[in-house]
């Protein structure tokens, strides 16, 4: 199927003033181009998102386990009977 050719979309033009007026097609157009705009946004927006979530899970901190260490520094108290 290939384009339309000049006439053809005269005639489809026509056709469409004929069934929304003159009037209402400016209205109609900018309301598409408003539609296909905060489409974009919000994919736009959502891309985001995903790469905010990806980038928040490989650089969460790794949770570091302890050893004791610090535990067995410490002189043990006892308590002294006499």
């Amino acid at each position: 199927m290939s384009m339309p050719s000049g006439t053809e979309l005269l005639l489809i033009f026509g056709i469409i003033v004929l069934m929304f007026g003159a009037k209402k097609i400016p209205d109609l157009a900018k309301g598409l181009g408003q539609g296909i705009k905060n489409f974009k946004k919000e994919m736009k927006s959502d891309e985001a998102e995903d790469m905010d979530v990806k980038t928040a899970q490989t650089d969460a901190p790794k949770k570091v386990e302890t050893t004791g260490t610090a535990a067995s520094t410490e002189t043990p108290k006892t308590s002294h009977q006499a």
